[in-house]
């Protein structure tokens, strides 16, 4: 190599000039050799170096004679050789240059040629000049010359290495046999190799495999061994899933049912929903569960535990309500009165990862808190929602997604917004049953999260076992959390196995399912330990929780109870949070005992008594009564002591008239109202023979009808024993009504012991310690009453008065009173905001503060009062977590007065220049204020419109008396007289009947006898009543107390009766609130008993039969056309299409409302209203709107509409009457002015000039029937009734009335028109109106709805003493 690379080196000088030479001979063109060959005299470079190329190319020369010396020796020519040689032919010529054998050049052409090369002139330089190609030509020779030495000292190294190549040549050969040789061992070798390798190979793979199947062997054990424990579970589920994949179809039928109807209904109502849709199934043949729910099909227990965790509670109702907020498509709206709802999705959604947004629709930032919900999944809960909805949420309400881009968007407000898949939105209101349209019903999943009996007790039981045994509680809750737990971690397990299970590949060779079914294994041991201790545990819980169940069902009686109470009136709401507080506390303070039995006794009587104390310091005087009543029915209801039919009869009265029975025995003082009730009351199963009783003892019931305390009297016979309590007042009710209030309060005396018929006091003190900073102190204002008085003393009594800021609420207070809260909020101060009902509008905003208000950042010393009026428009948050008193005025005539006097001390009553006639007309203004105030409680024939007085009223006429007397001379009784009952007092009263009854009344006592005569002038015909001759107040006081408590009616002017009518009236509202109330107590029952929808189905088929059919009208046109001369015709044509309009009323809702009860359609609030009229026996709004005024109860009022519908069928058969029954016109006003009307047609007078003078015909019957002919001018009038005197045949005037005769019926009067009449001495201008409660409004006609007209009756007495009475005739009765 060396050699080689020795000779390769020096070659490498060479070989580039030779590369050049090469290169230029190969540029050479043939037209440039050819110039050359042409030329004829060649310049010398041309010849000189044609030729070197001939010397190279051993060309020999032609020899010529030398021109310069023609006689020497010839010269050699090489151009002529060369132009005949080598340039005869170009192409050759460069083929020749380029294929010259340039490695055996002679030696003798070398030396020729060194004589050339060592020229100075042969270079390419030089040639260039002479020619191009000449160039080139220069280059090859000296390239040649170049090369052949180079090559002469190369080649002995070329032949050494021609030798050293052969010499390897040999050795290569040698060297690949040897290869050759080894190759064929190195084959040998790697076949051996490979086999030894796959032999290797072959042992692992078996090695491998032995351990996999080692490893398959102890996995198919362990496998065996898990799916083992699994088994018998897996192989149960299978078969009942296998079993239940057939009754998929029946059961979807349920769930999807109960999903899309189920959610307002409550817990009766939707097992009875799935009942009949199981039996409906049934009847077709549709496979389904035996118990086929909602909760079966749809409910998963993991879930259901893991809601109860976060506060769902566990009765039925609730949890088909978490499934049904689970799965509905729909967002769900919850009826949450007792804000279950509220506080079990907020626990929820706290809990979840994305959180939960609170709001309100009266929240600022509503919208945005929305928004943010949906773009960033939040879940967002609106509360205390009433009936209508901000249209704003309706792209949310009905999810109005759009596909935009690959995600979801919702378009809310003015801009697309992102939607989030988490997001979810809930809605609640604390409504109790709340009116939603139909357009807001289908856009929600309506929940009724009312709370149930069942869920109720559970609450409770959990109170008070865990203020009675903690520990036991605790277990109870702990073990709740812990079977959550382990059904979580089961099914989490379960589901891992079955996912690991189905995956593709070996699960022998699966090590995860393996460790998870070892897991699990160890799982499922540990969970059925626990659970096996769990359920010994959970069974002595159990056992201890069921020991307390008297307890958890008298507190739900009792919450039941007092919720019904909003019924009654807007201000009476409590919550559960207030209830269960109030709870706890009763179990703290209850009288405690070492006995079990004596010790639960104890928590029950007191939480009673707790409860009715607590709730009746926020009650009005006359519901106090009523609730006390309300508490033991349902106590009793609840243990089952009471029969549903005699409940419904003491508060509904009968059903209807009876029919086909025994005649009245005692018509002379039985009235046909009260010998129906008694025929009714006869149909009740206790009551069996007692109308046949009734008869046989007549003189007995006589003296019971008769004796002033009907109630105590003893029953003939075996009766006395045989009634209980509630029978005896259900006897009662039908002979002697007006003692049914005292009948209740030693009812409930017996049955819940003298407590209970005594309300606690008024005390603010206890109400204080009742409240906390977050609690507001309600004052629920009545007629009269002014608490703030009260408030400030007990505000000094805690020194608290620099503490405390007032303010009335009014226009533009709102903010002031914002200010003034946050302030003592923080400083720990006390805020009264009087007259809440002032400012309805600030409310809301007030419930916000209280709401938000935070409890670690407020004062403990912080409380809040409010006075209002019951309004609808109280936040019911506040309501329900307040502490509500009432305080009235004093009761009673005596403690009226006692009140006013103790007010009016010593001091004041001697400030005055004419301190003796000031002290007795003060008592005077103190007595009139009395008897304005306390004439209330007889009910309309008092007044006929109770109105406010308040004390102020008569502070003012107080004031003004010192100031006439101070001032003048005489005293000015008429001014007084006048600035009493027109200007203060009578700045109130709007009725003109009642504006004369108050001057009637204040000449009573303002006058000059009380000061002339003193004692001697009597305020009655009793002569207890009087001004006595006291110059002190306590002088004053000592006569006061002397009084009576129960004051007599003679001394308000009224008759006896008034008494009657009076606790009548009041016995009847008690048991109509009774009534009004949702259970009214009333349930109970007794096997067998109807429900309430099939006893309104009932009395509504019933009234389908008697219901008229409507007029045909153009009859009545043709019959009564419109004359001139007699405007009656149109009064009656008038009244028929009135008529006509309420009996098509009729004809459309009863049947509708059949099939509404019976779910056909849909049951509207108009038709509801329908139902509760028809169960309550009283006639329903939407009738009355479109009906005649009356009072009576449905059934008589429907008995009533049969009786004028048959009189205008005699009006339209016969024609004009002679005697007109008043009492069957919708608009008698319009009567009278027809009669009038054709009076002064006839005799061509002004109408305004006529009025009616009255003769009354006592000589004739009752309905005028015996009258042949038709008075010259008037009409003949029957129907009307008095109450407060009756007529007297004999003297032919107004006479007091019989003892316990109410009313009386009028004889037949005959309204005779006369011109310019303006009365006449010796009568009462008696107003008569439809009805008994005397007050109405003034329609467009201008006349009232309820007062008709006077009549002047003939009397012997002066008019004030019958406008005292309350005199009046009416067209109606209530029965």
């Amino acid at each position: 190599e060396s050699i080689k690379d020795d000779a390769q080196k020096s070659l490498d000088e060479a070989l580039p000039a030779l590369n050049i030479a090469q290169k230029a001979v190969a540029a050479l063109k043939l037209s440039s050799l050819q110039e050359l060959k042409v030329m004829g005299s060649p310049p010398a470079g041309v010849r000189l170096t044609m030729e070197a190329v001939c010397v190279m190319f051993q060309i020999k020369p032609v020899r010529r004679v030398d021109p310069n010396n023609p006689a020497g020796k010839r010269i050699e020519e090489y151009w002529e050789a060369a132009q005949k040689g080598l340039l005869s032919d170009p192409k050759k010529f460069i083929t020749d240059l380029a294929e010259y054998d340039k490695d055996n050049i002679p030696e003798h052409v070398i030396s020729r040629i060194q004589t050339y090369i060592e020229r100075d002139d042969f270079d390419a330089a030089h040639m260039r000049k002479a020619s191009v190609a000449c160039e080139a030509l220069c280059m090859w020779v000296r390239a040649m010359y170049k090369y052949h030495f180079v090559n002469r000292a190369v080649e002995p190294k070329r032949f050494q290495l021609r030798e050293a190549e052969a010499k390897l040549e040999v050795h290569r050969q040698r060297l690949s046999l040897a290869q050759t040789t080894l190759q064929g061992v190195e084959e040998k070798i790697r076949h051996l190799e490979a086999a030894y390798i796959e032999a290797v190979a072959k042992k692992e793979q078996l090695t491998e495999e032995l351990e996999i199947c080692e490893v398959k062997y102890e996995n198919a054990t362990a496998l065996i061994a898990g799916l083992g424990h699994e088994q018998e579970r897996w192989q149960s589920t299978v078969e009942t899933l296998t079993r239940e994949y057939d009754l998929l179809p029946g059961d979807s039928i349920v769930a999807s049912g109960m999903l899309s109807y189920g959610g307002p209904f409550g817990g009766e109502s939707r097992q009875a929903l799935q009942a009949r849709w199981r039996q409906a199934m049934a009847a077709e043949g549709v496979l389904h569960k035996e118990d086929a729910s909602l909760g079966s099909v749809l409910g998963q227990p993991a879930l259901l535990r893991e809601w109860s965790v976060y506060g769902l509670p566990n009765d039925s109702v609730s949890v088909e309500n978490g499934i049904i907020m689970d799965n509905a498509r729909r967002w769900p709206l919850m009826i949450d009165p007792q804000r279950q709802a509220n506080k079990f999705v907020r626990a929820y959604g706290k809990a979840t990862d994305e959180g939960l947004s609170i709001c309100k629709l009266s929240d600022g930032g509503l919208r945005q808190t929305v928004e943010w919900g949906i773009q960033f999944g939040r879940w967002v809960l609106l509360e205390n929602i009433g009936v209508q909805l901000d249209p704003a949420l309706e792209p949310v309400l009905q999810q109005r997604k759009v596909k935009s881009g690959g995600s979801w968007a919702m378009r809310f407000g003015d801009k697309e917004i992102p939607y989030n898949q988490g997001f979810r939105f809930f809605m609640t209101t604390t409504l109790g049953n709340p009116h939603y349209s139909p357009e807001t019903s289908v856009k929600v999943t309506l929940l009724n999260f009312a709370i149930t009996p069942e869920g109720l007790q559970d609450q409770m039981l959990g109170i008070v076992v865990n203020k009675e045994q903690p520990r036991m509680e605790e277990q109870k809750q702990e073990l709740l959390v812990k079977n959550a737990e382990h059904t979580r971690r089961h099914e989490e397990a379960e589901g891992l196995i079955l996912r690991l299970l189905s995956d593709e590949g070996d699960i022998l060779e699966n090590r995860e399912l393996i460790e998870t079914l070892d897991r699990s294994k160890k799982i499922s041991a540990q969970i059925a330990q626990e659970m096996e201790e769990a359920k010994q545990v959970e069974e002595e819980i159990d056992q201890v929780r069921k020991s307390y169940r008297e307890y958890a069902m008298r507190a739900n009686l009792l919450f039941s109870c007092v919720t019904e109470l909003l019924a009654i009136d807007p201000m009476y709401q409590f919550s559960l949070q207030w209830f269960q507080q109030l709870a706890e506390l009763s179990i703290d303070h209850a009288p405690s005992s070492l006995n079990f039995k004596a010790r639960l006794e104890n928590l029950i009587q007191y939480l009673t008594s707790t409860i009715y104390r607590s709730v009746c310091r926020g009650l009005f005087e006359k519901h106090k009564l009523l609730f006390s009543f309300s508490l033991t029915m349902k106590i009793m209801s609840g243990e089952s002591r009471l029969d549903a039919e005699e409940v419904r009869f003491l508060l509904a009265g009968p059903t209807g008239e009876v029919k086909d029975a025994m005649a009245n025995p005692a018509e002379a003082w039985l009235s046909a109202k009260c010998w129906n009730e008694i025929l009714s009351l006869s149909h009740l199963s206790a009551f069996h023979g007692f109308d046949a009783a009734f008869a046989k003892s007549l003189p007995t019931f006589k003296a019971i009808y008769d004796m002033p305390e009907a109630d105590k009297g003893e029953l003939p016979a075996d009766w006395e024993e045989r009634l209980t309590p509630m029978q005896r007042m259900c006897f009662l009710r039908t002979l002697r009504p007006d003692r049914l209030t005292t009948s209740v309060i030693a009812f409930v005396s017996k049955e819940m012991g003298q407590k209970f018929v005594e309300p606690p006091v008024f005390d603010i003190a206890i109400s204080y310690e009742d409240s906390t900073k977050m609690s507001p102190l309600i004052f629920i204002l009545s007629p009269g009453s002014d608490p703030v008085n009260d408030m400030m003393q007990f505000a000094d009594s805690k020194g608290m008065t620099h503490k405390l800021e007032s303010i009335s609420l009014g226009q533009g207070q709102g903010p002031k009173a914002a200010r003034m809260i946050e302030r003592a909020r923080e400083s720990g101060g006390w805020v009264l905001l009087c007259n809440c009902h002032l400012s309805v509008s600030w409310l809301p905003e007030l419930e916000r503060i209280c709401e938000q208000m935070n409890p670690e950042e407020t004062d403990n010393s912080y409380r809040l009062w409010l006075t209002s009026m019951p309004t609808k428009q109280f936040p019911a948050l506040l309501l329900q977590n307040g502490v509500k008193m009432t305080n009235e005025p004093p009761k009673g005539l005596r403690a009226n007065v006692l009140g006013s006097m103790m007010k009016v001390d010593d001091r004041m009553l001697s400030d005055c220049q004419k301190p003796e006639p000031y002290a007795r007309l003060v008592y005077g203004f103190c007595f009139f204020h009395a008897i304005c105030q306390d004439r209330r409680k007889f009910g309309p024939i008092g007044w006929n419109i109770p109105y406010n007085f308040t004390p102020e009223d008569l502070t003012t006429n107080r004031r003004q008396l010192k100031y006439f007397l101070d001032n003048y001379t005489e005293i000015p009784y008429k001014v007084l007289q006048f600035l009493g009952s027109k200007i203060n007092y009578g700045g109130r009263v709007t009725d003109k009947k009642d504006k004369v009854l108050i001057d009637c009344i204040i000449k009573m006592f303002i006058c000059e006898e009380v000061v002339e005569k003193g004692a001697d002038y009597k305020f009655s015909p009793g002569g207890l009543f009087y001004c006595p001759n006291a110059s002190s107040q306590d002088e004053f006081l000592a006569y006061l107390r002397g009084l009576p408590i129960m004051t007599p009616p003679e001394v308000f002017g009224l008759h006896e009766n008034c008494e009657i009518t009076c606790a009548e009236a009041e016995s009847m509202a008690l048991l109509e609130d009774t009534m009004s109330l949702s259970s009214g107590g009333g349930g109970g029952g007794g096997a067998g008993a109807k429900s309430p929808e099939d006893v309104m189905d009932e009395i509504a088929a019933e009234l389908i039969d008697q219901t008229p059919k409507p007029f045909d009208l153009f009859e009545f046109e043709d019959k009564f056309p419109t004359m001139y001369s007699e405007s009656r015709n149109t009064v009656v044509k008038q009244e028929a299409a009135k008529y006509n309009r309420l009996v098509v009323k009729l004809q459309a809702d009863l049947p509708l409302f059949r099939r509404a009860v019976k779910g056909f359609v849909v049951m509207t609030e108009d038709l509801e209203s329908v139902g509760k009229g028809l169960f309550m026996n009283m006639v329903p709004e939407g009738w009355a709107d479109v009906g005649f005024l009356s009072m009576k109860p449905l059934l008589s009022w429907y008995k009533d509409l049969n009786a004028r519908i048959d009189f205008f069928k005699l009006w339209f058969e016969h024609g004009h009457p002679i005697s007109f029954w008043i009492s069957g016109l919708f608009f008698p006003q319009a009567f009278f002015t027809a009669v009038m009307q054709n009076y002064a047609r006839a005799h061509k007078f002004a109408i305004d000039r006529i009025d009616f003078d009255v003769e009354v015909r006592d000589d004739c019957k009752l309905d005028g029937s015996d009258i042949a002919a038709h008075p010259a001018a008037g009409c003949y009038m029957y129907g009307m009734f008095l109450e407060g005197c009756k007529w007297c045949d004999k003297t032919h005037n107004l006479v007091p009335s019989d003892p316990k005769v109410l009313f009386v019926q009028m004889p037949v009067v005959l309204f005779k028109p006369e011109l310019d009449w303006k009365g006449r001495s010796g009568v009462y201008p008696c107003p008569v109106y439809k009805v008994l409660s005397r007050k109405g409004t003034l329609s467009t006609t201008g006349h009232s709805t309820n007062f008709v007209r006077d009549m002047a009756v003939p009397s012997s007495e002066h008019p004030d003493h019958w406008i005292r009475a309350g005199v009046a005739a009416f067209l109606a009765l209530k029965y």
